[in-house]
């Protein structure tokens, strides 16, 4: 006899929303790290994924270090949602962008009005919603949803 456990569907969009957050920001430090050590720059600020007040030029090299780690990790996490959430990747890229716009705002106590700052976290959600439901779909194409458009 098999134990049953039902567990409520919002309960579960929860527990993947706090997992996909979590996963975003262990991948964010780590390509933080790679990206320090690449660029040789050796002197960051733990609240790097959080600044939007470097100065953007490409002659900044912690500007390059955020911009790449940013992208890095936008990409990478929506391949890795892909894995947690499996169809729903887009949503999860969305409601993870959010919150993080709102974490960042209550971190450096000011909301982003930079437009290189939005411009970066535009193309990296992007980049993570075409990679990671592209993923999602290959991998689970035989268990997609399709909306019934017959009666419509």
């Amino acid at each position: 006899m098999a134990l049953r456990v039902r567990v409520a569907p919002s309960k579960v969009v929860l527990q993947n929303l706090i997992t996909c957050l979590i996963l975003f920001y262990f991948v964010y430090y780590v390509s933080l790290s790679m990206c320090c050590l690449i660029l040789q720059v050796y002197e960051l600020d733990v609240l790097a994924p959080f600044d939007f007040k470097t100065n953007p030029s490409w002659l900044n090299t912690n500007y390059k270090v955020l911009l790449f780690s940013t992208e890095v990790t936008y990409f990478v996490c929506g391949l890795l949602f892909a894995l947690v959430v499996e169809e729903w990747v887009w949503d999860y890229a969305i409601s993870v962008t959010i919150l993080h716009v709102a974490i960042t705002s209550t971190v450096m106590l000011e909301f982003p009005l930079t437009s290189h700052w939005w411009a970066a976290l535009g193309a990296g959600l992007i980049s993570m919603i075409c990679g990671g439901q592209t993923l999602a779909y290959c991998l689970f194409k035989d268990n997609f949803i399709y909306p019934d458009l017959g009666n419509f």
